[in-house]
This record gives structure tokens, sequence and C-alpha cells, in this order.
């Protein structure tokens, strides 16, 4: 009976092994690519750029901390302080954002978005 015992857990246990390696080997890696912005499409700053600054960076870039990135402050502190300017990825305000201290902040998409208009001229439009 005993004999008996040991074979049943011992099939027991095989069966369990068997069954999570088929488990894990079925597994698929997904891979999950952000967000492709067409560069060539036009990017504005009031209706897709403050929209950004609103949500993740005006609770501490407000009237104190510069630049000041509140609407209708945004803009002007962009631009005439010196935050933006041409090659986009050299600008203060993108590596800024892809810096450590900033990245959690905003999303993949949210840097392109901010990377094309700079690219693009940085215009108030």
């Amino acid at each position: 009976m005993n004999q008996r015992l040991n074979m049943l857990r011992q099939l027991l246990a095989a069966i369990v092994v068997v069954a999570a390696i088929v488990g894990f080997s079925s597994c698929e890696k997904y891979s999950w690519m952000p967000e492709k912005i067409n560069p060539t499409d036009s990017v504005h700053f009031q209706a897709e750029i403050q929209p950004i600054f609103s949500a993740n960076c005006s609770s501490c870039h407000g009237a104190i901390k510069a630049p000041d990135l509140r609407d209708g402050h945004s803009y002007k502190a962009l631009t005439e302080g010196g935050y933006v300017n041409l090659p986009g990825e050299t600008s203060e305000l993108y590596t800024k954002m892809i810096g450590t201290d900033h990245s959690p902040r905003s999303s993949d998409v949210d840097k392109q978005k901010v990377l094309i208009w700079i690219n693009q001229g940085a215009h108030n439009n």
C-alpha cells in the first residue's frame, strides 16, 4: 500500500512538472511599441502641446519655478526663455522632458509631439 502511494505521488509530481513546462513554454512574449507620431503632421501648440504641460508640468512649473508652463504663459516663457531651439533634440525643453527627473511625467507620445512641435518651428498655433 505504501509503495502504491509513493508511486501515485511520483506520478502526480511528474504531471505537475510536465504541465508547468508546457504552460511556460506556450507563453508568448508581447512586445509593446509606443505609438508613433507622423513628423510631417502639424502639431498645434494650443491643441496638443499646452494640454501636455497642463496635465504633467504646470503643478511644478507654475508662476514660481521656471519656465512658467501655465496656460497663457507657457509659450512666451519657453520661446523667450531660450528653452526651444533647433534642432529639437538639443532643445532644453526636450532634453529636460527625456531626462531622468522628468521622464515619468509625460508619455513617449507626448515627448514625440513636443519634439515635432519644436522641429516644426515652435509656432504659437
